[in-house]
């Protein structure tokens, strides 16, 4: 399935608009205000500084309930149209997905402005330009080292998921252009990067497009360990022309990967087409990942692309999306977390 996406031009908008210069992007590198964690959930107090100790994100990995997630244009370096989306569901996103090609820099005021609304921000971190084979390689690693320690610097909780719908033909570094070997070796040296100028303050999702239009692709090849990765986060989206059973379109991706790891799973990109199944589709989304335990929350993709994924595209699927959103199991303060 062709990826959904309006491509920021990584964190370069970002800039602009915080008027932050550094890795060439925004990495507020040498900053250090604001990176203290809200209490709640947070690294434990101590008499060492805030920044000595890195920020627990094991309560953040299986909350109690689920996240109720959006990816809205602009957001999170301004939350103008995070706002728009709270006021049309009746409920504040509390995961915040962003858009961010290798080479930009870390969008450190982006995460601090979701995190003072009490959200997390998880970034997918695409690598248009540059190989696999030599990220592993660590041909990028100046950069990456540099990358890592602005996130560490912040310590504040940061999700990533890098090089997302590998399993698909269309993307830069998927089927056409790297081996499963090349993709588990970048994956894990950018994590060993991380953990190397001590940045455990991210959540590692590793993101599958779900298998029903790549059927021939197995995951477990792709799969870095249990030891490299949090989240399981799937890519899928209700499409006309398929059953739209909540089983139907995650089902199949789900059961091949419960084959090799019990990992928790997010619906990291997901929404549905617009029209009259769209009210049908809404249900479904709600109800597939409320019954589920292992299964985190989801991210609406409300964008206008190739289909017009946003929520305002369908009112009467849009009052029932803001029915459900009411339900107390979906949203919370991820400041706060327990």
């Amino acid at each position: 399935m062709l990826k959904e996406r309006f491509r920021m031009a990584g964190a370069a908008l970002a800039c602009a608009l915080a008027g932050v210069l550094a890795l060439g992007g925004c990495s507020l590198l040498g900053d250090d205000s604001g990176g203290s964690p809200e209490s709640g959930g947070g690294a434990p107090r101590s008499s060492a500084s805030p920044q000595d100790i890195p920020y627990d994100v094991t309560p953040l990995i299986k909350p109690a309930k689920k996240y109720y997630g959006a990816a809205v244009p602009g957001a999170p370096i301004s939350m103008k149209n995070i706002d728009v989306y709270t006021a049309r569901t009746g409920k504040q996103p509390n995961l915040i997905e962003y858009y961010a090609a290798w080479g930009d820099g870390f969008d450190a005021t982006g995460v601090r402005n979701a995190w003072a609304e009490g959200a997390l921000t998880l970034m997918s971190w695409e690598p248009f330009d540059t190989s696999l084979a030599d990220i592993a390689a660590g041909r990028s690693d100046a950069y990456l080292k540099e990358y890592a320690t602005a996130v560490r610097r912040l310590n504040l909780p940061v999700v990533m998921d890098f090089a997302d719908e590998f399993n698909g033909h269309w993307e830069k570094w998927g089927t056409h252009h790297a081996t499963p070997a090349q993709y588990v070796a970048a994956w894990r040296h950018i994590h060993q990067t991380f953990v190397d100028v001590g940045a455990t303050n991210v959540i590692w999702a590793w993101a599958p497009n779900i298998v029903n239009p790549v059927k021939n692709v197995r995951l477990q090849p792709y799969y870095p360990g249990d030891a490299y990765v949090d989240w399981i986060g799937l890519v899928g989206y209700f499409t006309i022309g398929q059953d739209n059973a909540f089983d139907s379109v995650f089902g199949p991706t789900r059961d091949e990967i419960r084959t090799f790891t019990k990992k928790p799973m997010l619906l990291l990109e997901t929404a549905a087409m617009p029209g009259e199944r769209r009210r049908a589709d809404v249900r479904n989304l709600f109800a597939g990942v409320a019954a589920d335990d292992d299964m985190l929350g989801f991210i609406w993709f409300d964008y206008k692309k190739r289909a017009d994924w946003r929520l305002e595209a369908s009112p009467l699927a849009l009052t029932e999306f803001k029915r459900l959103a009411a339900d107390d199991r979906f949203g919370f303060d991820v400041r706060k977390p327990s």
